[in-house]
């Protein structure tokens, strides 16, 4: 882990995001009480990032939950997909 101000990572951004890149942990410091961990985004970040759908995950879990789910054969799936 590199902890880094906010300076530092003005002046040295690609170097930084590089590291991230390469599955290294970078903190930005900034003033006394800030800290911000940089972290690359990736489609999942994107796509539960969207109010409609983190909602419907979320019912989606009470369901199961709940036991509202329902069984596929492995075979209705492929049929389904026409594979």
């Amino acid at each position: 882990m590199i902890v880094i101000s906010s300076r530092e990572f003005r002046e040295n951004q690609k170097k930084y995001f590089e590291l991230v890149d390469k599955k290294e942990k970078v903190i930005v410091q900034r003033g006394k009480n800030k800290a911000y961990l940089l972290t690359p985004v990736n489609d999942i970040d994107i796509y539960l990032s969207d109010p409609e759908t983190k909602a419907r995950l979320e019912e989606s879990i009470k369901q199961a939950e709940n036991g509202e789910t329902v069984t596929i054969e492995k075979k209705a799936i492929k049929d389904l997909l026409g594979l």
